[in-house]
């Protein structure tokens, strides 16, 4: 899902969640929720989009409506062993989007 899409999805009410998944501790990604499924946050080429911090984050998703925004800390053992991802991270750390 672009960014486009995203803020789209978000203003109709279909986006559940936004997270920011802390990767190795200074990598971060966001995700959209919606319903029971993840969708990486993607440029307009297709990659995954790497943010900095929370402060770039939310710089990011600044066109974005109110939502819920968490930062989920990734189990790194999951990550090297290459296991399904069963969403068992617990729902991380809820911050204010703004």
């Amino acid at each position: 899902m672009n960014l486009q899409e995203l803020t789209s999805r978000s203003v109709a009410g279909d986006i559940d969640e936004i997270n920011l998944v802390s990767l190795e501790g200074d990598i971060y990604v966001l995700e959209a929720r919606m319903g029971a499924r993840f969708y990486p946050v993607q440029d307009d080429a297709g990659h995954v989009i790497s943010v900095r911090s929370v402060t770039h984050a939310r710089q990011v998703l600044r066109a974005l409506p109110p939502l819920p925004f968490h930062l989920v800390h990734a189990v790194v053992h999951d990550e090297m062993c290459g296991m399904l991802d069963e969403r068992d991270i617990g729902a991380g750390v809820t911050m204010p989007l703004r």
